[in-house]
Protein backbone atom coordinates (compact mmCIF):
# COMPACT_ATOMS: atom_id res chain seq x y z
CA UNK A 1 0.00 0.00 0.00
CA UNK A 2 1.10 3.55 -0.73
CA UNK A 3 1.12 6.43 1.68
CA UNK A 4 -2.06 8.57 1.60
CA UNK A 5 -1.98 12.01 0.01
CA UNK A 6 -2.95 15.15 1.95
CA UNK A 7 -6.43 15.20 0.42
CA UNK A 8 -6.95 11.51 1.20
CA UNK A 9 -5.88 12.09 4.82
CA UNK A 10 -8.33 15.00 5.09
CA UNK A 11 -11.19 12.92 3.67
CA UNK A 12 -10.24 10.04 5.96
CA UNK A 13 -10.38 12.32 9.00
CA UNK A 14 -13.77 13.71 7.99
CA UNK A 15 -15.07 10.18 7.51
CA UNK A 16 -13.83 8.97 10.88
CA UNK A 17 -15.67 11.83 12.59
CA UNK A 18 -19.01 10.85 10.96
CA UNK A 19 -20.71 10.10 14.35
CA UNK A 20 -19.70 13.58 15.53
CA UNK A 21 -21.14 15.31 12.42
CA UNK A 22 -24.42 13.44 12.84
CA UNK A 23 -24.58 14.24 16.55
CA UNK A 24 -23.81 17.91 15.92
CA UNK A 25 -26.50 18.16 13.26
CA UNK A 26 -29.15 16.56 15.47
CA UNK A 27 -28.31 18.63 18.58
CA UNK A 28 -28.09 21.94 16.73
CA UNK A 29 -31.28 21.27 14.75
CA UNK A 30 -33.36 20.45 17.85
CA UNK A 31 -31.77 23.30 19.80
CA UNK A 32 -32.71 25.74 17.04
CA UNK A 33 -36.27 24.45 16.77
CA UNK A 34 -36.93 24.68 20.53
CA UNK A 35 -34.68 27.66 21.30
CA UNK A 36 -37.60 29.75 22.59
CA UNK A 37 -38.17 27.18 25.37
CA UNK A 38 -34.54 26.64 26.36
CA UNK A 39 -33.90 29.79 28.39
CA UNK A 40 -30.37 31.18 28.30
CA UNK A 41 -29.15 28.26 26.16
CA UNK A 42 -31.79 29.02 23.54
CA UNK A 43 -30.87 32.71 23.52
CA UNK A 44 -27.30 31.68 22.80
CA UNK A 45 -28.32 31.12 19.16
CA UNK A 46 -28.65 34.88 18.80
CA UNK A 47 -24.90 35.23 19.30
CA UNK A 48 -22.61 34.11 16.42
CA UNK A 49 -19.66 33.97 18.83
CA UNK A 50 -21.63 31.80 21.25
CA UNK A 51 -22.75 29.43 18.48
CA UNK A 52 -19.16 29.06 17.24
CA UNK A 53 -18.03 28.22 20.77
CA UNK A 54 -20.92 25.79 21.25
CA UNK A 55 -20.02 23.94 18.05
CA UNK A 56 -16.37 23.58 19.09
CA UNK A 57 -17.28 22.36 22.58
CA UNK A 58 -19.92 19.94 21.27
CA UNK A 59 -17.43 18.62 18.74
CA UNK A 60 -15.04 17.50 21.48
CA UNK A 61 -17.79 16.30 23.79
CA UNK A 62 -19.20 14.09 21.02
CA UNK A 63 -15.68 12.97 20.12
CA UNK A 64 -15.20 11.81 23.71
CA UNK A 65 -18.55 10.00 23.66
CA UNK A 66 -17.91 8.23 20.34
CA UNK A 67 -14.13 7.80 20.81
CA UNK A 68 -14.31 4.02 20.35
CA UNK A 69 -16.09 4.43 17.02
CA UNK A 70 -13.87 7.25 15.76
CA UNK A 71 -10.42 5.93 16.66
CA UNK A 72 -8.85 3.67 14.06
CA UNK A 73 -6.50 1.89 16.51
CA UNK A 74 -6.12 1.16 20.19
CA UNK A 75 -4.34 4.24 21.66
CA UNK A 76 -1.87 2.06 23.57
CA UNK A 77 -1.08 -0.47 20.82
CA UNK A 78 2.46 -0.38 19.42
CA UNK A 79 2.89 -1.72 15.89
CA UNK A 80 6.31 -2.76 14.67
CA UNK A 81 7.72 -0.53 11.94
CA UNK A 82 5.40 2.42 12.66
CA UNK A 83 7.70 4.43 14.93
CA UNK A 84 7.61 8.14 14.00
CA UNK A 85 5.96 7.37 10.66
CA UNK A 86 4.53 10.38 8.87
CA UNK A 87 0.77 11.03 8.48
CA UNK A 88 -1.00 8.72 6.05
CA UNK A 89 1.47 5.86 6.43
CA UNK A 90 0.03 2.35 5.81
CA UNK A 91 0.01 0.08 8.87
CA UNK A 92 2.51 -2.77 8.68
CA UNK A 93 0.76 -6.08 8.07
CA UNK A 94 -2.74 -4.53 8.14
CA UNK A 95 -4.39 -4.28 4.72
CA UNK A 96 -6.46 -1.11 4.23
CA UNK A 97 -5.39 0.62 7.44
CA UNK A 98 -3.34 3.76 7.90
CA UNK A 99 -1.99 5.95 10.66
CA UNK A 100 -3.95 9.01 9.53
CA UNK A 101 -1.85 11.43 11.59
CA UNK A 102 1.26 9.29 11.76
CA UNK A 103 2.95 7.35 14.55
CA UNK A 104 4.69 8.59 17.70
CA UNK A 105 8.08 7.64 19.14
CA UNK A 106 6.58 4.41 20.53
CA UNK A 107 4.85 3.45 17.25
CA UNK A 108 1.35 4.32 18.52
CA UNK A 109 -1.34 5.93 16.38
CA UNK A 110 -1.32 9.70 16.97
CA UNK A 111 -4.90 10.14 15.72
CA UNK A 112 -6.33 7.49 18.05
CA UNK A 113 -4.42 8.90 21.03
CA UNK A 114 -5.76 12.39 20.30
CA UNK A 115 -9.33 11.07 20.08
CA UNK A 116 -9.12 9.06 23.31
CA UNK A 117 -7.34 11.95 25.01
CA UNK A 118 -10.51 14.01 24.60
CA UNK A 119 -12.36 11.46 26.75
CA UNK A 120 -9.95 12.03 29.64
CA UNK A 121 -10.20 15.84 29.44
CA UNK A 122 -14.00 15.87 29.05
CA UNK A 123 -14.37 13.47 31.99
CA UNK A 124 -12.07 15.27 34.43
CA UNK A 125 -12.35 19.02 33.75
CA UNK A 126 -16.17 19.48 34.01
CA UNK A 127 -16.53 17.05 36.95
CA UNK A 128 -13.76 18.73 38.95
CA UNK A 129 -15.21 22.15 38.14
CA UNK A 130 -18.66 21.04 39.32
CA UNK A 131 -17.16 19.89 42.64
CA UNK A 132 -15.34 23.23 42.97
CA UNK A 133 -18.62 25.05 42.39
CA UNK A 134 -20.33 22.91 45.02
CA UNK A 135 -17.69 23.97 47.55
CA UNK A 136 -17.70 27.62 46.47
CA UNK A 137 -21.49 27.93 46.39
CA UNK A 138 -22.05 26.11 49.71
CA UNK A 139 -19.62 28.44 51.50
CA UNK A 140 -20.09 31.60 49.44
CA UNK A 141 -23.87 31.91 49.92
CA UNK A 142 -23.89 31.99 53.76
CA UNK A 143 -20.70 34.05 53.83
CA UNK A 144 -22.24 36.79 51.69
CA UNK A 145 -25.68 36.54 53.26
CA UNK A 146 -24.73 36.55 56.95
CA UNK A 147 -21.46 38.50 56.85
CA UNK A 148 -19.78 39.08 60.21
CA UNK A 149 -16.99 36.93 61.65
CA UNK A 150 -18.04 33.90 59.59
CA UNK A 151 -17.50 35.90 56.40
CA UNK A 152 -14.22 37.34 57.68
CA UNK A 153 -12.74 33.92 58.46
CA UNK A 154 -13.80 32.31 55.16
CA UNK A 155 -12.64 35.31 53.13
CA UNK A 156 -9.26 35.22 54.86
CA UNK A 157 -8.82 31.51 54.09
CA UNK A 158 -9.85 32.06 50.46
CA UNK A 159 -7.44 34.98 50.06
CA UNK A 160 -4.68 32.90 51.66
CA UNK A 161 -5.10 30.15 49.04
CA UNK A 162 -5.41 32.66 46.19
CA UNK A 163 -2.21 34.41 47.28
CA UNK A 164 -0.23 31.25 46.44
CA UNK A 165 0.99 30.88 42.81
CA UNK A 166 -1.49 28.54 41.09
CA UNK A 167 0.99 26.44 39.10
CA UNK A 168 3.28 26.00 42.11
CA UNK A 169 0.31 25.00 44.26
CA UNK A 170 -0.70 22.43 41.66
CA UNK A 171 2.81 21.00 41.54
CA UNK A 172 2.84 20.66 45.33
CA UNK A 173 -0.52 18.90 45.40
CA UNK A 174 0.04 16.39 42.59
CA UNK A 175 3.62 15.24 43.19
CA UNK A 176 3.99 11.52 44.12
CA UNK A 177 5.66 12.48 47.41
CA UNK A 178 2.60 14.36 48.68
CA UNK A 179 0.46 11.25 48.18
CA UNK A 180 2.56 9.34 50.69
CA UNK A 181 1.74 11.91 53.38
CA UNK A 182 -2.00 11.21 53.07
CA UNK A 183 -2.78 14.89 52.44
CA UNK A 184 -4.77 14.28 49.21
CA UNK A 185 -6.94 11.71 50.99
CA UNK A 186 -7.60 14.07 53.88
CA UNK A 187 -8.46 16.90 51.46
CA UNK A 188 -10.74 14.60 49.46
CA UNK A 189 -12.45 13.57 52.70
CA UNK A 190 -13.34 17.20 53.37
CA UNK A 191 -13.96 18.59 49.87
CA UNK A 192 -16.08 15.65 48.66
CA UNK A 193 -18.54 16.21 51.52
CA UNK A 194 -19.71 19.52 50.09
CA UNK A 195 -21.94 18.10 47.30
CA UNK A 196 -23.78 16.07 49.97
CA UNK A 197 -24.15 19.14 52.19
CA UNK A 198 -25.35 21.24 49.26
CA UNK A 199 -28.10 18.83 48.24
CA UNK A 200 -29.19 18.24 51.83
CA UNK A 201 -29.64 21.99 52.34
CA UNK A 202 -31.32 22.30 48.93
CA UNK A 203 -33.94 19.67 49.72
CA UNK A 204 -34.39 20.76 53.34
CA UNK A 205 -35.07 24.36 52.36
CA UNK A 206 -37.49 23.27 49.64
CA UNK A 207 -39.45 20.51 51.38
CA UNK A 208 -39.27 21.64 55.02
CA UNK A 209 -43.07 21.88 55.14
CA UNK A 210 -43.55 18.54 53.34
CA UNK A 211 -42.10 15.80 55.63
CA UNK A 212 -42.67 12.81 53.26
CA UNK A 213 -40.85 14.47 50.37
CA UNK A 214 -38.14 15.76 52.70
CA UNK A 215 -37.54 12.33 54.22
CA UNK A 216 -37.36 10.66 50.80
CA UNK A 217 -34.97 13.30 49.40
CA UNK A 218 -32.71 13.19 52.45
CA UNK A 219 -32.51 9.38 52.50
CA UNK A 220 -31.71 9.19 48.76
CA UNK A 221 -29.09 11.95 49.10
CA UNK A 222 -27.40 10.31 52.08
CA UNK A 223 -27.39 6.80 50.59
CA UNK A 224 -26.18 7.78 47.11
CA UNK A 225 -23.95 10.55 48.43
CA UNK A 226 -22.01 8.51 50.96
CA UNK A 227 -21.87 5.54 48.58
CA UNK A 228 -20.14 7.73 45.99
CA UNK A 229 -18.15 9.48 48.71
CA UNK A 230 -16.70 6.25 50.10
CA UNK A 231 -15.60 5.09 46.66
CA UNK A 232 -14.28 8.34 45.20
CA UNK A 233 -12.52 9.66 48.29
CA UNK A 234 -11.29 6.45 49.94
CA UNK A 235 -11.80 3.64 47.38
CA UNK A 236 -14.06 1.84 49.88
CA UNK A 237 -17.08 1.26 47.64
CA UNK A 238 -18.15 -2.35 48.41
CA UNK A 239 -19.74 -2.71 44.95
CA UNK A 240 -16.82 -1.21 43.00
CA UNK A 241 -19.04 1.25 41.11
CA UNK A 242 -17.28 4.39 42.31
CA UNK A 243 -13.51 4.36 42.05
CA UNK A 244 -10.83 6.96 41.43
CA UNK A 245 -7.26 6.13 40.48
CA UNK A 246 -4.75 7.57 43.03
CA UNK A 247 -3.10 9.74 40.35
CA UNK A 248 -6.50 11.01 39.23
CA UNK A 249 -7.54 11.65 42.85
CA UNK A 250 -4.47 13.86 43.34
CA UNK A 251 -5.32 15.88 40.23
CA UNK A 252 -9.03 16.05 41.04
CA UNK A 253 -8.43 17.27 44.60
CA UNK A 254 -5.89 19.84 43.37
CA UNK A 255 -8.34 21.25 40.80
CA UNK A 256 -11.18 21.47 43.34
CA UNK A 257 -8.98 23.02 46.03
CA UNK A 258 -7.45 25.64 43.73
CA UNK A 259 -10.71 26.65 42.01
CA UNK A 260 -12.99 26.70 45.07
CA UNK A 261 -11.70 30.00 46.59
CA UNK A 262 -12.29 31.89 43.34
CA UNK A 263 -15.82 30.49 43.02
CA UNK A 264 -16.39 31.35 46.69
CA UNK A 265 -15.43 34.99 46.11
CA UNK A 266 -17.67 35.28 43.05
CA UNK A 267 -20.68 33.74 44.84
CA UNK A 268 -20.05 35.84 47.95
CA UNK A 269 -19.93 39.05 45.92
CA UNK A 270 -23.10 38.19 44.01
CA UNK A 271 -24.89 37.29 47.25
CA UNK A 272 -23.94 40.60 48.91
CA UNK A 273 -25.41 42.42 45.90
CA UNK A 274 -28.55 40.32 45.39
CA UNK A 275 -29.59 40.13 49.06
CA UNK A 276 -30.48 43.83 48.92
CA UNK A 277 -33.05 43.30 46.14
CA UNK A 278 -36.79 43.68 46.67
CA UNK A 279 -37.65 40.03 45.99
CA UNK A 280 -35.28 38.96 48.78
CA UNK A 281 -36.94 41.40 51.15
CA UNK A 282 -40.33 40.00 50.08
CA UNK A 283 -39.15 36.46 50.86
CA UNK A 284 -37.93 37.58 54.28
CA UNK A 285 -41.31 39.21 54.91
CA UNK A 286 -43.05 35.92 54.04
CA UNK A 287 -40.99 34.27 56.76
CA UNK A 288 -38.79 32.13 54.48
CA UNK A 289 -35.69 30.59 56.08
CA UNK A 290 -32.24 32.01 55.23
CA UNK A 291 -31.23 28.85 53.33
CA UNK A 292 -34.43 28.95 51.29
CA UNK A 293 -33.68 32.57 50.36
CA UNK A 294 -30.06 31.75 49.50
CA UNK A 295 -30.78 28.67 47.40
CA UNK A 296 -34.11 29.56 45.80
CA UNK A 297 -33.99 33.36 45.56
CA UNK A 298 -30.34 34.44 45.46
CA UNK A 299 -28.70 31.53 43.59
CA UNK A 300 -31.13 31.41 40.62
CA UNK A 301 -30.65 35.14 40.10
CA UNK A 302 -26.88 34.70 40.11
CA UNK A 303 -26.97 31.95 37.48
CA UNK A 304 -25.86 34.14 34.54
CA UNK A 305 -22.42 35.13 35.88
CA UNK A 306 -21.95 31.67 37.42
CA UNK A 307 -22.68 29.85 34.13
CA UNK A 308 -20.21 32.11 32.32
CA UNK A 309 -17.56 31.52 34.98
CA UNK A 310 -18.25 27.78 34.87
CA UNK A 311 -17.43 27.65 31.13
CA UNK A 312 -14.29 29.74 31.60
CA UNK A 313 -13.19 27.65 34.57
CA UNK A 314 -13.48 24.42 32.58
CA UNK A 315 -11.17 26.03 30.04
CA UNK A 316 -8.66 27.00 32.74
CA UNK A 317 -8.85 23.49 34.18
CA UNK A 318 -8.26 21.98 30.73
CA UNK A 319 -5.12 24.09 30.36
CA UNK A 320 -3.93 23.12 33.84
CA UNK A 321 -4.49 19.42 33.11
CA UNK A 322 -2.50 19.81 29.91
CA UNK A 323 0.26 21.62 31.80
CA UNK A 324 0.46 18.90 34.44
CA UNK A 325 0.59 16.19 31.79
CA UNK A 326 3.29 18.13 29.93
CA UNK A 327 5.46 18.18 33.04
CA UNK A 328 4.84 14.50 33.73
CA UNK A 329 2.60 15.13 36.74
CA UNK A 330 -0.66 13.99 35.16
CA UNK A 331 -1.96 10.47 34.83
CA UNK A 332 0.11 7.37 34.05
CA UNK A 333 2.96 7.85 31.51
CA UNK A 334 1.18 5.79 28.81
CA UNK A 335 -2.03 7.81 29.17
CA UNK A 336 -3.25 9.41 25.92
CA UNK A 337 -4.22 12.64 27.69
CA UNK A 338 -3.22 15.65 25.60
CA UNK A 339 -0.62 17.10 27.98
CA UNK A 340 1.31 13.83 28.18
CA UNK A 341 1.09 13.33 24.41
CA UNK A 342 2.37 16.86 23.74
CA UNK A 343 5.26 16.28 26.14
CA UNK A 344 6.24 13.05 24.39
CA UNK A 345 5.97 14.66 20.97
CA UNK A 346 7.97 17.80 21.77
CA UNK A 347 11.14 15.75 22.46
CA UNK A 348 11.52 15.15 18.73
CA UNK A 349 9.68 18.27 17.58
CA UNK A 350 12.49 19.51 15.33
CA UNK A 351 12.58 16.21 13.42
CA UNK A 352 9.04 14.82 13.71
CA UNK A 353 6.50 17.61 14.41
CA UNK A 354 3.40 15.49 13.65
CA UNK A 355 3.03 13.69 17.05
CA UNK A 356 2.84 16.95 19.02
CA UNK A 357 0.67 19.06 16.73
CA UNK A 358 -2.72 17.21 16.83
CA UNK A 359 -3.09 17.19 20.65
CA UNK A 360 -1.89 20.81 20.75
CA UNK A 361 -4.54 21.87 18.23
CA UNK A 362 -7.16 19.80 20.07
CA UNK A 363 -6.35 21.48 23.39
CA UNK A 364 -6.35 24.91 21.77
CA UNK A 365 -9.69 24.46 19.99
CA UNK A 366 -11.47 23.11 23.08
CA UNK A 367 -10.29 26.01 25.25
CA UNK A 368 -11.12 28.46 22.45
CA UNK A 369 -14.60 26.96 22.20
CA UNK A 370 -15.17 27.29 25.95
CA UNK A 371 -14.02 30.92 25.91
CA UNK A 372 -16.24 31.78 22.95
CA UNK A 373 -19.17 29.98 24.59
CA UNK A 374 -18.60 31.96 27.79
CA UNK A 375 -18.48 35.22 25.79
CA UNK A 376 -21.75 34.33 24.07
CA UNK A 377 -23.44 33.43 27.35
CA UNK A 378 -22.19 36.64 28.97
CA UNK A 379 -23.49 38.66 26.04
CA UNK A 380 -26.93 37.08 26.23
CA UNK A 381 -27.16 37.14 30.04
CA UNK A 382 -26.53 40.91 30.03
CA UNK A 383 -29.54 41.35 27.77
CA UNK A 384 -31.88 39.64 30.26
Amino acid sequence: MERLTASEIFIGLLTQFTPVWIGLAVILAFSWLFRSKLGLYGKLFGSPIGVAGLILVLFWVLTAIFADLIATMDPLTQISGMKNKKPGWPVSGEEGQWYLLGGDNLARDVFSRMVHGSRIVIAIAPAATIFAFMVGVTLGLPSGYYGGKFDTVLSFIANLVLAFPVILLFFLLVTPEIRETGVPLAMAGVLFLFPIIFFLMLFYSRFKEQPPKLAFSVIVTLVLGFWAYSGLAFNKDPFGVFYMDPNLLNIFVAVVFVNSPTVFRIVRGLTIDIKTRDYVAAAQTRGETPWYIMLWEVLPNARGPLIVDFCLRIGYTTILLGTLGFFGLGLTPESPDWGTTINEGRKLLAVYPHPALPPTIALMTLVLGLNLLADGLREESLRD
